[in-house]
């Protein structure tokens, strides 16, 4: 059973075309009438979600710490716990 529904969407190019194509949002109902939020700030906030998503890696030396930081807790907790 197929039931037609009318919806209001939003497409956005995705910001990596290796991962996605694009993002599709849906619009609320009463979101244009009833929110008071135009068709820009729609936009806009589609494609904020879409940036906010992408990744960015850490330069060699924070990732160098952050392993460091994380391996010698471990390190001194397995040392610990061979002595005793």
């Amino acid at each position: 059973m197929v039931k037609g529904i009318t919806r209001q969407v939003v497409v956005v190019k995705g910001p990596d075309p290796k991962l996605f194509e694009q993002a599709i949002f849906l619009v609320r109902d009463d979101a244009l009438t009833e929110g008071g939020v135009s068709e820009e700030v729609l936009l806009q906030q589609a494609r904020e979600a879409c940036a906010a998503g992408e990744s960015k890696s850490l330069p060699w030396r924070q990732r160098l710490f952050w392993m460091a930081a994380g391996a010698l807790p471990v390190g001194l907790l397995w040392l610990l716990t061979a002595i005793l």
